[in-house]
């Protein structure tokens, strides 16, 4: 799914916006139609974040929903998204996954340009020690440039939610560590949600 919103929404658009996106794409019924209680948007700490879904609109990515209702109700206008395999659970529990990505989690305060961060890497995590994928694709799914992302990973390393990264300049293939064995879950526990929030 993070690599379809990558697709589908422009370029620039925020992190903060691009995390609420991946909340309405994962957890959307057959219609395009997602509800979302309030509890989860003041737990992403984006309730009220009026400006995230005007960004959204305006990418025509959905429509403008009405913000003083309780959950607010959204109509997604991307037909890719409806197109998706999963079924609804397999997706909601994606959802969930992507709120909490083990093992890979930044503090609850980080802001959502490391939450996001961190939900790409996690997303591409395996059962070895080391992980890793091209620059080319962390950037694009984070939104960034490949110099923005390398600096947003120093941050995650100096938060302690990495030990360690590393850039490979003849393949331009990104290493990253996790900084304990007790942080990681097993790959049979998480992998197809690692998967589909990826895809």
């Amino acid at each position: 799914m993070l690599t379809s919103l990558a697709s589908a929404l422009p370029r620039f658009t925020s992190p903060a916006a691009r995390l609420l996106a991946l909340q309405c794409a994962l957890r959307a019924d057959a219609r395009g139609q997602v509800r979302l209680p309030a509890g989860l948007l003041r737990g992403m700490r984006l309730q009220g974040r009026q400006e995230l879904w005007q960004e959204l609109a305006q990418a025509r990515w959905l429509e403008m929903p009405v913000l003083k209702s309780a959950p607010v109700t959204v109509y997604l206008l991307d037909a890719t998204v409806l197109d998706q395999a999963p079924g609804r659970s397999a997706r909601r529990r994606a959802a969930h996954w992507a709120l909490h990505c083990a093992p890979l989690v930044p503090p609850a305060t980080a802001p959502p340009v490391l939450r996001l961060t961190a939900l790409v890497l996690a997303a591409h995590c395996s059962g070895h020690d080391s992980h890793g994928t091209d620059m080319d694709v962390l950037a694009r799914l984070c939104g960034h440039s490949p110099h923005q992302t390398g600096e947003l990973l120093d941050r995650l390393v100096a938060l302690r939610t990495l030990a360690a990264w590393h850039r490979n300049r003849e393949t331009d293939e990104v290493v990253w560590q996790l900084p304990s064995p007790h942080t990681r879950t097993r790959p049979a526990a998480h992998g197809p949600r690692h998967r589909l929030a990826e895809g």
